[in-house]
């Protein structure tokens, strides 16, 4: 199962002039394995939507799966997000990203996504299907 990173379907769902082709490509590519979003990116996405119904008309044409965060991934993110910290990370925006590698990597999944650094250097053992 690949779980499908909120940079990708932003990139569709706005037209990204710099990587709406990409995404596409890619989605395409990956259409025939089961793809999934997790709540994590779920609730990154439904600030582009103005009702959660709305939201899941967006995202039907992706037929993707709506996959829990599991509690170990929901800890070891928090863990991951504490070592960041210490290391002198910033606060703002990165939380979501640990909580969906976190999730890849319990669940031994692959992440779609063209915003690879977190994952690379927290979540080395996850594989990732990224621009080259």
């Amino acid at each position: 199962m690949i779980l499908v990173d909120t940079n990708v379907l932003l990139d569709v769902l706005t037209n990204d002039a710099n990587w709406a082709e990409w995404s596409i490509v890619a989605l395409r590519d990956h259409a025939k394995e089961p793809l999934a979003i997790n709540d994590i990116v779920y609730a990154e996405l439904a600030g582009h939507a103005a009702s959660e119904r709305e939201l899941d008309a967006l995202l039907m044409p992706f037929n993707l799966a709506l996959e829990r965060t599991p509690k170990a991934a929901l800890y070891l993110a928090g863990q991951v997000y504490a070592r960041y910290r210490r290391a002198g990370g910033q606060r703002s925006g990165v939380l979501p990203d640990f909580l969906i590698g976190a999730h890849a990597q319990t669940a031994g999944l692959t992440i779609l996504t063209r915003d690879v650094g977190r994952y690379r250097t927290y979540f080395p053992k996850v594989k990732l299907i990224a621009p080259a």
